[in-house]
C-alpha cells in the first residue's frame, strides 16, 4: 500500500510566549488503514490532528513536514494557505468532531445541513445532496433515513447525530478521515455500533482513518499503528497490536494496565450485580 501522509518532525509552537507544545512528531498513514493516536487529556493528539488540518488557533505556529499524497501530486499541508486548506478539507480530509450536537446548526434539519455540504463541494443541486444524504445514511444502516433527513439535531441521540456526521464524512468520498474522540460522548452501546461503522467504512470503501481517542479499548478494535503521545512527544509509535501484547515505554504499559485495570472492575462489577439481582 502506499503512503497517503507522511509527518516528519511536527512542532508546534504557541507564538504568545514561544512555548512549544508538540515536539518532532512524527508518523505515517497508508491507504486504507487506521493510525490509533492515544494519550490522556492535554497530551497533545488532538493538537496533532488540527495542525495537519489548519484549524489550530492562529498563534499556534506549526513547523515541519507534512507531506499529503493524492491523484498523484504531492503536498505539505503545513505550507498551504486558507482558501487551499478549505478545500483539502471539503474534498480529501474529513474530520468527525467528537461533540456531534455542536456540529450542527440547531435552527436547521439534519438533511438540509448535510446537503449544504454536498452542495458546497461536490457541486450539486439541493435536491441531489438531499438524495445523498438520504443514501448516506442508508449505507451507516440508519432506520427510515427519508425521516432522519427531516428531523432538527435536538430530536437525535448523540448516537445517531455522530453516524449522521460520519454518513457526512463518508459521502465526501475523502482519503482521508479523521475522528477526534468520536465515541467519547456515547454509551458503551453506541460506541460500538459507532467502531462497527468504522470497520464497515474501511472495508467497503478503503477509506485511511486517523482514530484520535483516550479510550485504548476502541482503538484496538480499530488500529493498524498506534502512535501514544504524552506531554506533546510521542512516547512509542509502530504496529499496534505488536504494542499492545508488548509495549515498550513505562508510559503506554501504564495507559494499558489501566485500561485493564478498568474493564476488570466493570466485568466485576456487573458479575455482582447480576448475583446480587
Amino acid at each position: 500500500m502506499s503512503v497517503l501522509l507522511e509527518v516528519e518532525n511536527l512542532r508546534v509552537t504557541d507564538e504568545r510566549n514561544q512555548e512549544e507544545i508538540i515536539h518532532d512528531v512524527s508518523f505515517s498513514l497508508e491507504e486504507n488503514s487506521c493510525l490509533g493516536i492515544v494519550g490522556e487529556s492535554g497530551s497533545g493528539k488532538s493538537m496533532i490532528a488540527k495542525a495537519l488540518l489548519g484549524l489550530n488557533h492562529p498563534w499556534l505556529k506549526s513547523q515541519g513536514e507534512a507531506s499529503f499524497s493524492t491523484k498523484g501530486q504531492g503536498l505539505n499541508l503545513l505550507n498551504q494557505d486558507k482558501n487551499k486548506m478549505r478545500a483539502i478539507r471539503g474534498k480529501h480530509i474529513c474530520m468527525i468532531l467528537q461533540d456531534a450536537m455542536s456540529a450542527f446548526d440547531p435552527l436547521g434539519k439534519i438533511g438540509e445541513q448535510m446537503a449544504e455540504t454536498f452542495v458546497e463541494n461536490k457541486n450539486l443541486s439541493k435536491k441531489q445532496g438531499l438524495k445523498l444524504a438520504q443514501d448516506a445514511l442508508k449505507v451507516m444502516n440508519m432506520h427510515e433515513p427519508d425521516q432522519v433527513i427531516k428531523k432538527y439535531p435536538h430530536q437525535l441521540s448523540g448516537g445517531m447525530l455522530q453516524r449522521c456526521m460520519i454518513a457526512t464524512a463518508l459521502a465526501m468520498e475523502p482519503d482521508i478521515i479523521v475522528a477526534d474522540e468520536p465515541t467519547t460522548a456515547l454509551d458503551s452501546i453506541n460506541q460500538g455500533q459507532v467502531v462497527e461503522e468504522f470497520k464497515i467504512i474501511r472495508k467497503a470503501f478503503g477509506t485511511a482513518l486517523i482514530f484520535i481517542s483516550h479510550d485504548l479499548g476502541v482503538v484496538k478494535h480499530l488500529s493498524d499503528d498506534l502512535l501514544v503521545m504524552k506531554d506533546g512527544c510521542a512516547v512509542e509509535y509502530g504496529n499496534a497490536e505488536t504494542i499492545f501484547k508488548n509495549p515498550q515505554h513505562i508510559y503506554t504499559k501504564y495507559l494499558i494496565d489501566t485500561r485493564l485495570e478498568l474493564t476488570e472492575s466493570f466485568r466485576k462489577a456487573m458479575k455482582k450485580g447480576a448475583a446480587n439481582g
